[in-house]
């Protein structure tokens, strides 16, 4: 989905940030609809940080930096969001792509342990993400606009694994989808992703 001008894209936030107030909301009356049978986790321990950095060196070169900042909603239900930025060079020709990500994860099992005795802490979970990214019009081919910069708007899906490394870290390997195509193959179909929470 490629957005032509910025009111279009604040729009588009609005319902964005509509949709994590409307999760938040109901996953907070949860939490606490819950807490005279046992104690809530606080807010800090339910804050989590964490993110990617990607490095693909030869003929395309992307190095990509993605921190997250999110929150577990409820035991299985996350949300996060963060900024992306990456440096994207095929030959000697290179350009600056930006902008944010949302999105939500729900752990389908905590432990696999606990189905099948291997004795490790692996879980198991899935993943729908939500991005926006900034592209330069000079870069790419045949741009919707002829103004510098425009946007592209990709759905990513799939599903992962989690092994805890900590207390409160986790390395997470997910594959993910591309739901919508951007015709600018900004994403290989699918996407292998190496995350870190703590």
């Amino acid at each position: 989905m490629v957005f032509k001008n910025i009111n279009t894209v604040f729009n588009y936030l609005k319902r964005i940030v509509c949709l994590i107030l409307i999760i938040l909301f109901v996953s907070v009356s949860a939490i606490y609809a819950q807490k005279g049978r046992s104690e809530a986790p606080s807010f800090g321990e339910r804050l989590f940080f964490g993110g990617s950095f990607g490095l693909q060196l030869g003929t395309i070169t992307n190095i990509e930096l993605s921190p997250v900042i999110g929150l577990w909603v409820l035991p299985r239900l996350a949300v996060a969001v963060g900024p992306n930025y990456q440096f994207y060079k095929v030959g000697s020709v290179w350009t600056d792509i930006y902008g944010g990500r949302v999105y939500t994860e729900f752990v389908v099992i905590h432990d696999i342990s606990s189905i099948i005795p291997i004795g490790s802490n692996t879980g198991i979970f899935l993943h729908c993400e939500n991005e926006l990214l900034s592209l330069q019009s000079s870069f790419w081919k045949d741009p919707p606009i002829t103004s510098k910069r425009f946007y592209v708007n990709t759905i990513l899906a799939g599903a992962g694994i989690s092994q805890q490394i900590g207390r409160r870290s986790s390395l997470n390997m997910m594959v993910l989808w591309a739901l919508n195509d951007s015709l600018y193959g900004i994403y290989s179909n699918p996407e292998f992703r190496i995350t870190f929470t703590f």
